[in-house]
């Protein structure tokens, strides 16, 4: 098991499990050989990334953030996605589903945050604006779209699926 997703779960009967206990949880599923259960203050284990991000909102305009926060690439590949290393490319047929404690979801394809293809430095932020999301959970922060449709917030669920035709 990786250093960071076995650091999540070591720290029991401590002042951090008491902060964790507080911290809005993200359930990692799916075709992973390692799903967890992540608080924000799990995700600082990983290498944090900051993005100035602008995009457009159809009801406020125009926003500006400065988010900080592991790649979603990193974190996913720490939980052991599920590809079929005989298969050729078998990582491409793989959907990442994202959802929020507020029912907005996203639906990301891995090439899009594979670095051998779309490398698209996808956040799981941990703050906003030097602002810590522990309570409210990580943002989706996806920094190379204009529209801030697919930015979720509190997000509570991320599930890696090959077999996303067994959805309908």
């Amino acid at each position: 098991m990786s250093q960071s997703l076995a650091a999540a779960g070591t720290a029991v009967g401590t002042a951090a499990d008491t902060a964790a206990s507080t911290a809005a949880e993200l359930v990692l599923a799916g075709d992973l050989t390692r799903p967890a259960r992540l608080t924000v203050p799990d995700l600082l284990g990983w290498p944090q990334h900051q993005a100035e991000v602008t995009f457009e909102c159809a009801t406020s305009g125009v926003r500006r953030h400065r988010f900080t926060g592991p790649l979603l690439h990193e974190v996913l590949v720490d939980a052991g996605p599920g590809f079929d290393p005989v298969r050729r490319k078998d990582r491409l047929r793989f959907l990442i589903a994202v959802s929020g404690a507020d029912g907005h979801h996203a639906l990301l394809s891995w090439a899009e945050i594979d670095p051998d293809f779309g490398r698209a430095p996808v956040l799981l932020a941990v703050t906003i604006d030097d602002t810590p999301l522990d309570r409210a959970g990580p943002q989706l922060v996806l920094p190379q779209d204009r529209c801030g449709a697919r930015h979720i917030s509190g997000v509570n669920a991320i599930r890696v699926d090959g077999d996303y035709t067994s959805w309908a």
